[in-house]
């Protein structure tokens, strides 16, 4: 368990970590982490849009892609241009003496080659993360994210994926919000409060 407890606190570096290509926007910020979470999430989405891919694959391969990054930092597509992450010697590392290490080794290897319906879903579910972020600037003013749509969109694999980028394209960021802000301010009307309320 002490070989456990110290992989875990290696994972937990990636809520330190910030992503390296949002300086490049102008706005926003990141962590690794962070960025894991929407991938696993919307890895799951996808998985479940997708008949005969194994869900909890795809969840898996979502919330490790970028565990190497512990060890390496992340690199954004300038950096990697001039600099080269030993991603694979990094997950060799970070696997040593873990009870699962093999399998861990295994679903980075598996992610990195994007061969498998499971890894072309948790790829795709990555873009789409980013996509996420460029759409969410987009929508508040900010004109550098259209730009980067493209190489974003051009990097997809999947139906699913496409079909999903292309909704999220077609979606404002705050639609989920405004038809429960109406129900709620019916109800305040029903029950006699007021709408200047918090």
């Amino acid at each position: 368990m002490k070989r456990i407890a110290e992989f875990l606190f290696e994972a937990r570096m990636l809520k330190q970590i910030p992503r390296s290509g949002f300086p490049f926007l102008g706005s926003g910020r990141e962590t690794v982490a962070e960025h894991v979470y929407m991938t696993a999430l919307i890895g799951w989405s996808l998985a479940r849009t997708t008949p005969g891919v194994d869900a909890g694959r795809v969840v898996a391969l979502c919330l490790l892609h970028d565990l190497p990054e512990a060890r390496t930092g992340d690199l954004n597509s300038v950096h990697k241009h001039y600099v080269r992450a030993e991603e694979e010697r990094a997950a060799a590392d970070l696997a040593r003496g873990l009870p699962f290490g093999a399998e861990l080794e295994g679903l980075l290897a598996e992610f990195r080659s994007g061969k498998t319906p499971e890894a072309a879903l948790a790829r795709d579910a990555d873009q789409i993360s980013l996509l996420l972020d460029l759409k969410d600037l987009q929508d508040i003013g900010f004109a550098g994210p259209r730009e980067w749509l493209p190489y974003v969109l051009g990097r997809l694999q999947t139906e699913a994926g496409k079909t999903l980028a292309r909704a999220v394209l077609e979606t404002r960021r705050d639609a989920w919000w405004r038809p429960a802000a109406d129900a709620h301010e019916a109800l305040r009307g029903r029950d006699g409060g007021s709408s200047a309320d918090g």
